[in-house]
């Protein structure tokens, strides 16, 4: 056996297992280590402020001198949406297809780094040399263009990662899902398939993205005197192109809001992945030259987000577009998990204001970008892969791509269901899991990265389940006296002018505390007086009112 082979594989995914999004995955083999995405999630509830999450990359940075190369699946922000944050700390080539490539140019420009990112533009059928690993790019359907599945020759053979996909037949790009390729692969034999979970629950086939299109028409034509509104997401850019050529064909002008809608759509057109007809894109301080039936808007917020365009037309605060009676709203797309409730509030807000909604369960004006049972075991009959391992999704969903394996007849001992930080080592001898490496979430709340931890999310909870009650005080330590009664401040606690009473029990408490602390020590410490004063009132405010707001003592040595 030649000595290469003696090497071991570590495969150690460092996101997109057990959640949706922030996918990351680490191949390492020797010295060489490949990265397989970088994406970010969203906050949960409780994440208070929190507006992105990130993975944790401390192994990359402990071992950055190995890093060959980051290669990228597609250009969703579940993929490559942490790009921006990681550079900070790492800087590899990265490479990517050319509308991928364009979008994380278009997100850099936000940020300020130290160095010039290296983007390498690659196209579907191209290989690329990473150190010990080849890296071939091979076209798939998905909902957003020029997303590929990865196969990576190891020394110990063939890695496919399957990236985010579907098999659409007649997608509208005009090219279908290499399974010709992917088939050849399979024959030559694949080590292990590493295979996208999030549609593992769904029987049968994904439908066809041109079903949609369909679908728009139908609304276009019986609603002919209204102005449409739809709201999808700005990385599909063939559900985009789709409304533009209903809304042509049907003599409308479309104009576009949001801004990662924007971006997306410059960047697709720029690159040639989207046409637009002249004279049908109007800008969107522009609109109120047109007749509501002359009218497509195009806009982001289909998942309900705060902020984002769509939420701000329902609410009545978005500075160029009013909706009312006069218009339909379009909501082309499916609830992300965890997102319901917000897109209830929306269409709630729409439907009291007496404009119509219309979304997925009413006509079929979204279908998904993700591969149902029928393709999963397609693509596992053509790979033929002698180890599995289900990502991109919670656990539920790993579980049911586990069950399609065992399905086509892989054993049950050669299918690998991971966690973040868990490693897979696979050698000559077999394949187990290994220990875990550093791994998690980092929170990103603004311009801070990493900031933003357990404890900051404790206090954020605490103040805002509780409120705040703050102390300010006076003392002179070598004279040993309180210089002036404390003021006392509450925030989200109570309302001060409606607790007189309870605000100057809170003072004599404090004021007591304070004295007795000065009176008992021959040398005054500030920090016992913080602590005595916090101890005294927190107790007396939990027997009170059965509450724990945030005491904030703050102690001035005059």
């Amino acid at each position: 056996m030649p000595k290469k082979e003696k090497g071991k594989l570590r495969v150690i995914p460092l996101g997109g297992l057990n959640e949706i999004g922030k996918n990351l995955t680490v191949l390492e083999y020797a010295d060489d280590i490949l990265i397989v995405d970088c994406g970010l999630g969203f906050p949960d509830e409780d994440m208070l402020g929190v507006d992105l999450v990130i993975p944790d990359i401390s192994y990359l940075e402990a071992n950055k001198e190995k890093i060959r190369g980051l290669v990228l699946t597609h250009g969703h922000e579940d993929h490559i949406g942490a790009i921006p944050y990681c550079l900070r700390q790492i800087n590899p080539p990265i490479y990517g297809t050319r509308l991928t490539l364009g979008i994380i140019e278009n997100k850099l420009k936000e940020h300020v780094l130290p160095y010039e990112p290296d983007l390498r533009c690659v196209s579907a059928g191209q290989t690329v040399k990473l150190g010990a690993f080849s890296v071939e790019f091979i076209h798939v359907n998905h909902s957003i263009a020029d997303a590929c599945c990865l196969a990576i020759t190891t020394p110990l053979g063939v890695v496919v990662h399957s990236g985010d996909f579907k098999l659409d037949i007649t997608p509208i790009d005009g090219e279908m899902m290499n399974i010709t390729r992917l088939g050849e692969i399979g024959r030559r034999g694949v080590l292990l398939l590493m295979c996208e979970s999030t549609n593992a629950e769904r029987p049968g086939f994904t439908p066809s993205e041109k079903k949609v299109g369909k679908s728009l028409e139908y609304i276009f034509n019986t609603t002919p005197d209204k102005r449409i509104v739809i709201a999808t997401f700005s990385s599909n850019v063939h559900r985009v192109q789709q409304i533009i050529n209903v809304s042509a064909r049907h003599g409308r002008r479309v104009a576009i809001t949001g801004r990662s809608m924007l971006n997306i759509v410059g960047a697709a057109v720029e690159l040639g992945y989207m046409t637009v007809p002249d004279g049908v894109l109007v800008d969107i301080n522009e609109i109120k030259r047109y007749k509501p039936e002359e009218l497509t808007l195009i806009t982001t917020g289909s998942q309900g987000e705060p902020m984002s365009a769509l939420y701000r037309m329902a609410f009545s605060d978005h500075s160029q577009v009013t909706l009312g009676p006069s218009d339909v709203v379009v909501l082309s797309s499916s609830a992300i998990p965890g997102n319901e409730k917000l897109v209830g509030r929306i269409i709630n807000e729409l439907s009291k204001n007496g404009i119509k909604v219309l979304h997925d369960s009413a006509l079929e004006v979204h279908v998904s970008g993700h591969a149902c049972q029928e393709e999963l075991k397609l693509l596992q009959a053509l790979l033929k892969p002698k180890y599995f391992m289900p990502v991109h999704g919670e656990y539920r969903h790993l579980s049911a791509n586990r069950e399609l394996a065992l399905d086509m007849g892989i054993e049950d001992r050669n299918i690998f269901i991971s966690d973040i930080g868990k490693v897979l080592e696979i050698d000559s001898k077999g394949a187990r899991f290994a220990g875990v490496v550093p791994s998690g979430k980092v929170l990103v709340d603004g311009y801070g990265v990493g900031d933003v931890g357990n404890i900051v999310l404790r206090d954020r909870r605490h103040l805002a389940q509780d409120g705040l009650i703050v102390i300010v005080a006076q003392v002179d330590t070598d004279a040993r006296l309180l210089l002036a009664e404390p003021d006392v401040i509450s925030r989200g606690f109570v309302y001060v002018r409606e607790s007189e009473e309870l605000m100057d029990e809170i003072r004599q408490l404090a004021t007591e505390a304070i004295a007795d602390k000065l009176d008992a020590c021959d040398r005054v410490d500030r920090m016992e007086l913080k602590t005595s004063v916090k101890d005294t009132l927190t107790k007396y405010l939990y027997n009170k009112t059965k509450r724990k707001p945030m005491v904030l003592p703050v102690i001035m040595n005059v």
